[in-house]
């Protein structure tokens, strides 16, 4: 891959005690693409997502295709590296046809030839890490190992794929409190290893699951998970220093699931408990990637240095992120939607750049309960108010 970044080593520690949650090996991406190649789940998923318009008859012609197309392309991935380069036109498809606009801030600023603990936002499931990746790709820097939940490989197919593009496991299905504890401790573990072992780039979301409402903030559980492999003689600061933590904020203009987020959200709130159903985080990784996003900015700030204890990490991350969180004319027109004061905030859009930003909020929720509509608008709205707070804060 793309730019090389020094070699690190500690003793005493190797892949082989991370099996269960590792991406795959060079060594094992023939064996895998063979089962990739042959399995008729992927092909059926592809059928069901791109061609479900078409007729019936013609799922066993297109999978036929699929399966050769698959096996051509197979031929020439080697490595995990080859695998990547094959994925990177798809990303940059898909980025000129989902998206009006895609810019990147401050990556130019900072050294990210060493190893860099990526933190960002959380609003997409497949396409926050990949936005980020692609930042780094293009530029030609290493890319990064992605952290992921086992709720989203409950598929053999979906692991293989996630493994390949340097994705590697966080265990969310343990139970009991020695389980979730041996998970993070192993997890956490990984993560040391990668960066300072292997020098690799790590990603991984500020808390367990999207944003849904809009609402970027950092759980601190998630840097006392991180702090778990610190020796006991070394301080939590100097640790934590050593991870160079960097704060991502993605920013969308527009939310693909955003309607999907707002039933759910709206759900809870009336029942209490919300239901998801087997198939509904591929169709929103589906949903994700093949819908329109307008304008997208991803921002990379100074790494994270000095701080005491988990809870003041999670600060500064809530602070940066949101801070750098970039406003586009929807975020400001839902905010005007709901009648919230934005005081002498100079947000810099036309009245007519706000004007068709409403009508496409509109539009996106027609028809759609009153309630629904309102926590569709909350989410857009939320990053607006969250900027306000922080420049009020830096006015004092």
């Amino acid at each position: 891959m793309k730019g090389k970044m020094r070699d690190l080593t500690i003793k005493g520690v190797t892949m082989a005690d991370f099996e269960s949650i590792r991406p795959i090996n060079d060594s094992e991406v023939k064996e895998t693409l063979d089962r990739l190649v042959n399995n008729p789940k992927l092909a059926n998923t592809v059928i069901h997502f791109r061609f479900a318009k078409w007729p019936k008859w013609t799922y066993p012609l297109i999978a036929l295709f699929l399966r050769n197309r698959l096996k051509k392309h197979a031929l020439s991935i080697k490595n995990v590296n080859d695998f990547q380069h094959a994925v990177a036109p798809y990303m940059k498809r898909t980025i000129e046809t989902t998206t009006k606009e895609f810019t990147v801030s401050g990556l130019e600023r900072h050294d990210v030839d060493s190893p860099c603990l990526f933190i960002s936002n959380h609003r997409d499931i497949a396409l926050d890490p990949a936005f980020v990746n692609w930042s780094l790709y293009r530029d030609g820097n290493a890319t990064i190992r992605i952290a992921i939940g086992d709720n989203l490989l409950s598929q053999n197919w979906i692991s293989d794929i996630m493994r390949l593009n340097k994705s590697f496991i966080v265990n969310r299905s343990a139970k009991t409190k020695r389980e979730k504890l041996t998970a993070s401790k192993e997890l956490s573990a990984y993560i040391h290893h990668s960066l300072r072992n292997e020098g690799e780039h790590i990603w991984i979301a500020q808390r367990e699951g999207r944003a849904k409402d809009g609402n970027d903030l950092t759980n601190p559980a998630l840097i006392s998970m991180l702090a778990l492999n610190k020796p006991k003689t070394q301080e939590f600061s100097d640790y934590l220093n050593e991870l160079h933590v960097i704060p991502v904020s993605i920013s969308y203009e527009y939310d693909p699931c955003d309607l999907i987020k707002a039933k759910e959200l709206h759900q809870l709130e009336v029942a209490g408990v919300y239901e998801k159903e087997d198939s509904e985080d591929i169709e929103s990784i589906s949903k994700g990637i093949s819908g329109f996003k307008g304008r997208v900015h991803v921002h990379f700030e100074a790494p994270l240095k000095n701080a005491a204890s988990s809870r003041e990490l999670a600060e500064m991350l809530d602070v940066s992120i949101q801070k750098h969180y970039k406003l586009f004319a929807s975020n400001i027109a839902a905010a005007q939607m709901l009648d919230i004061d934005l005081g002498d905030y100079d947000h810099g859009f036309s009245v007519a750049e706000l004007n068709h930003a409403k009508m496409q909020l509109q539009n996106r929720s027609r028809g759609v309960n009153a309630a629904v509509v309102a926590k569709l608008l909350s989410m857009y709205a939320a990053p607006v108010v969250n900027k306000l707070k922080h420049l009020k804060a830096g006015a004092n």
